[in-house]
C-alpha cells in the first residue's frame, strides 16, 4: 500500500483512497482475471449443450415457422387489399412498413401461444429448479452483489436487510455473502450509505459477512462496478447473483438457484422472471399488472424457444464466477458515443459471451420469490428509455461479433428492433395520411388509373389496423382467459369482473400511452444519431406526483404532434382521420393523461375498486412485509434532512386486511371521496427528465 494517500471524511471512520477507492468494511481480495473479449475472435463453443431441453431445434423451426406463416397471410392479405384499384410506390412503402412491423407483433404472439403450451405442460423447467431439493446442502459460496448509485438508502438496506433475514431463515446462510457495492459520487449521500451499512451490520449479527465497496471513479457503470468486485474479489466465490436497487428476492429461491449451479456445472447463468411490484401510482400499478398477468406465460414461451441460449436481464439472476470472468469481460467500442465507448445495455451482450464461450444460458419462470420495481411515472419511464435506446442501439455493432450463437444474435436483434420499430409505426402513420393528400402517389405510373374512391383507403386502412391490434391485444387475452379459468388465480386477482374491468382499463391506457412512447422513442434515435449520449445519472425511483407545469414541460411537444397530424389527416379525408384517431387522441391527451396516470391517489383508489389487483397485494409475501417495517426503521434511525418529513411508503401488499371485494356501493363512493390530490404531500418524484417492452405494458 505504498504511495497511497489516505484521509478520513468527517463524521465516518472509513478511509477513502485517493486513488480510486472508498474500502471501509471489505474482506482480503482474492484476485481473479477478467481480460476484455475480442469481438473479432471467439473460441471453439460445443453447439449442442448437455441441459438443452429435447427437441429444441423443432421449437425453434415451429416458433419461426409459424411467424413467417402470419406475417405472409397478413401480407398478401393487405396486398390484396391496397391493389383494390391499383398498386402505386407509396402502398409498396406501406405494405413493406407493415410486413417488418407485423413479423415483429407476430413474434409476440406466438411466445405467447408457446407460453401457454409450456405452461400447461410442464416443459418449461429443464434445470429442475422446481422440485424439492431441501434434504441436499449447499457446497458452494455464493456472493449476493448489490450495485447502488445515489439511491434512496432506507428503501435500499430496508430491502438488503430483508433479504438477507430471508436467506439466513432458509438454511445453508453461511454459504452466502452480501456485498453493497456503491457508485455513488455524493458524498454526504455516501456518508448515509456508510451510516445504513453499519446498521445493518448490528441488526443481523454477521458482519464476516456483510461487505461495502464505494468506488470514486466510475468507470463501465454497473457493468464496470461488477467487473471490479470480481477482478478483487471473485476468487473466494463460485457463483454471484446479482442484484438491482430496486431488486427483492426470498431466500429460497437464492438456496434454489445455487443448487441448480451446482447440479449442472455446465450452467453459466440462470435468469429469473422477476414480477413489478409495490407500485402505488395509477402509471406503475398498470405496469405491474401488466407484469403478473401477462408477464407469465410471455416468459415461459420466451424459455421454451431459447432453451440453453436464453438471455440476461442484468439482475435478479445467478451467475457463475469462473465463466463470468473468463468469457464475460466486456470491450470498448471503437469511435466516439453515443455509439462508442462503454457498452450501456450490457446484460445482453454478457449472455451472448459466456453462451459463446460453451456455458448454458436458462431462464426460470416457474421460479417465484424474485420482484423488481418499475418508474412511477411516464415520464420516469421515458428518462430511462432513453439510456437503454441507446445501449439497445449498440447491440447492432455487436450482432456481427464472431462466434455468437444464432438465437444470442436473435436476442440483441431484438433488443434494437424494440426503439427501431417506433419510426417505423410512425412512418406507417404519416404515409397513411400522405396517400389521401396526394392520391398519385397511390398511382401505378404505367397505368396513370385515378383511385376510384375513398373504398380503397377504408378497406386498406382496416385491414392494416385491425390486424395489428388484434394481434396485439391477442396474448392479453389469452393470459387474461387463463387467468379467470384457474379459481385460485382467479382469487388472487380479486375476481373474475374486476379482472375483465383490470383488463379492459390496462388496454385502453397503453393504447393512449403508446403513441406517446412511439413518438419519444422515434424522438430519441433522432437524437442519438445526432451524436448526443444519455449520460448517467440516479434513477427517481420513488412514488410521486407530476403536476400539469411538469406534465407540460415533458409532453407539450406530443400533444403539438398530435393536433397537427390530425388536421393534417382531416384535410386529406375523413377515412385518414378515422384510420388514426386512436394515435392522435393520445398524443393530444397526453399532458393531462400523464399527470392523471402519475397520481398516488388514483392508484389507490383503482385499488379499493378493486382494479388492477395482483396476487402480492392480496396475499403478501413475508420478504416484502419486512422490507417495508425495515425501511421505516432505517428511515427514522438516519432521516436525512431534506426528507426527514417522509413517511415511509409501503412495499410489498403492506395492507394485509384488504378485501378484493368490496360492496359496490361503498366502493364507488370512497374511490370519488379520494380521488383529490392530497395538498401539501411532499413531491418524491422529482425528475430529471430529458424520456420487452416499449414496455411491456405498452404492446
Amino acid at each position: 500500500m505504498d504511495g497511497v494517500d489516505f484521509a478520513t471524511l468527517p463524521g465516518t471512520g472509513p478511509r477513502v483512497r485517493r486513488d480510486d477507492t472508498l474500502e471501509p468494511w471489505l474482506p482480503r481480495e482474492a484476485p481473479l482475471a477478467m481480460p476484455a473479449q475480442s469481438l473479432r475472435q471467439s473460441p471453439p463453443a460445443p453447439t449442442r449443450l448437455a441441459t438443452s431441453p429435447r427437441w429444441l431445434p423443432l421449437r425453434r423451426a415451429g416458433f419461426i415457422g409459424s411467424i413467417m406463416t402470419m406475417t405472409g397471410a397478413a401480407g398478401w392479405t393487405t396486398f390484396r387489399a391496397l391493389a383494390i384499384d391499383t398498386l402505386g410506390p407509396l402502398d409498396i412503402a406501406i405494405l413493406a412498413v407493415f410486413v417488418c412491423l407485423f413479423g415483429w407483433t407476430a413474434s409476440s404472439f406466438v411466445t405467447a401461444l408457446a407460453g401457454l403450451w409450456a405452461g400447461a405442460s410442464g416443459q418449461a423447467d429443464p434445470l429442475g429448479i422446481g422440485q424439492d431439493h431441501s434434504s441436499s446442502r449447499l457446497s458452494s459460496r455464493t456472493a449476493i452483489l448489490a450495485p447502488i448509485f445515489s439511491e434512496e438508502t432506507h428503501l435500499v438496506f430496508g430491502r438488503l436487510q430483508a433479504i438477507w433475514e430471508s436467506v439466513m431463515a432458509a438454511g445453508d446462510g453461511g454459504s452466502f455473502d452480501l456485498f453493497v457495492l456503491s457508485d455513488t459520487s455524493d458524498p454526504s449521500h455516501a456518508i448515509a450509505e456508510e451510516r445504513a451499512f453499519e446498521g445493518l451490520r448490528q441488526r443481523t449479527g454477521r458482519p464476516g459477512q456483510l461487505f461495502y465497496r464505494r468506488r470514486l471513479d466510475n468507470l463501465g457503470r454497473k457493468a464496470g462496478n461488477i467487473a471490479d468486485w470480481v477482478r478483487r474479489f471473485g476468487r473466494r466465490y463460485d457463483f454471484m447473483v446479482v442484484l438491482d436497487a430496486d431488486s427483492l428476492m426470498e431466500g429460497e429461491t437464492l438456496m434454489r438457484l445455487a443448487a441448480a449451479m451446482e447440479r449442472h456445472p455446465g450452467v453459466g447463468l440462470i435468469q429469473t422472471t422477476p414480477a413489478i411490484t409495490n407500485r402505488l401510482s395509477l402509471f406503475g400499478r398498470l405496469h405491474q399488472f401488466a407484469s403478473q398477468v401477462y408477464g407469465p406465460m410471455m416468459a415461459h414461451g420466451l424459455a421454451w424457444w431459447s432453451g440453453s441460449e436464453a438471455n440476461y436481464w442484468g439482475h435478479n439472476a445467478i451467475i457463475r464466477v469462473r465463466a463470468f470472468a473468463a468469457h464475460a469481460g466486456l470491450p470498448c467500442l471503437r469511435g466516439r458515443k453515443p455509439f462508442g465507448g462503454h457498452i450501456l445495455s450490457h446484460d445482453f451482450v454478457e449472455a451472448a459471451l459466456i453462451r459463446r464461450a460453451g456455458w448454458a444460458v436458462h431462464m426460470a419462470p416457474q421460479l417465484g420469490g424474485t420482484y423488481e420495481e418499475c418508474p412511477p411515472t411516464l415520464a420516469g419511464f421515458l428518462v430511462r428509455d432513453r439510456r437503454w435506446c441507446q445501449g439497445n442501439l449498440q447491440h447492432l455493432r455487436i450482432i456481427t461479433a464472431r462466434g455468437l450463437h444464432w438465437v444470442s444474435r436473435l436476442h440483441l436483434l431484438n433488443g434494437a428492433l424494440t426503439y427501431l420499430t417506433a419510426p417505423l409505426w410512425l412512418a406507417l402513420l404519416g404515409m397513411s395520411v400522405l396517400l389521401p393528400l396526394d392520391p398519385q402517389l397511390g398511382i401505378a405510373p404505367s397505368r396513370g388509373v385515378q383511385p376510384s374512391s375513398a373504398a380503397h383507403d377504408l378497406v386498406a386502412a382496416t385491414w392494416v389496423c385491425g390486424i395489428s391490434f388484434a394481434f396485439l391485444v391477442a396474448p392479453k387475452l389469452i393470459a387474461w382467459t387463463v387467468m379467470i379459468a384457474d379459481p385460485s388465480i382467479r382469487r388472487r386477482q380479486g375476481g373474475a369482473a374486476p379482472a375483465a374491468a383490470s383488463l379492459f382499463l390496462e388496454i385502453l391506457t397503453s393504447s393512449l400511452i403508446a403513441p406517446v412512447v412511439m413518438l419519444s422513442q422515434s424522438g430519441m434515435i433522432a437524437d442519438l444519431l445526432s451524436g448526443r449520449d444519455s449520460g448517467w445519472r440516479p434513477q427517481r425511483r420513488s412514488e410521486g406526483s407530476l403536476g400539469l407545469v411538469e406534465s407540460c414541460r415533458s409532453h407539450l411537444w406530443h400533444t403539438a404532434v398530435g393536433v397537427g397530424l390530425g388536421a393534417a389527416a382531416l384535410a386529406a379525408s375523413p377515412t385518414a382521420l378515422l384510420w388514426i384517431s386512436p394515435a392522435i387522441l393520445g398524443l393530444v391527451l397526453s399532458v393531462p393523461l400523464a399527470s392523471a396516470i402519475a397520481r398516488r391517489d388514483l392508484g389507490q383508489a383503482a385499488r379499493r375498486l378493486g382494479l388492477l389487483l395482483t396476487p402480492d397485494e392480496i396475499s403478501p409475501p413475508a420478504v416484502g412485509l419486512r422490507a417495508s417495517a425495515l425501511a421505516g426503521e432505517y428511515l427514522r434511525a438516519d432521516p436525512p434532512a431534506h426528507k426527514a418529513h417522509v413517511l415511509p411508503r409501503p412495499l410489498i401488499g403492506e395492507r394485509r386486511s384488504f378485501d378484493p371485494r368490496p360492496s359496490a356501493l361503498g366502493s364507488v363512493l370512497g374511490a370519488l371521496a379520494n380521488v383529490a390530490p392530497a395538498h401539501g404531500s411532499p413531491d418524491e418524484g422529482a425528475l430529471a427528465h430529458s424520456a420487452p417492452g416499449s414496455a411491456p405494458v405498452l404492446q
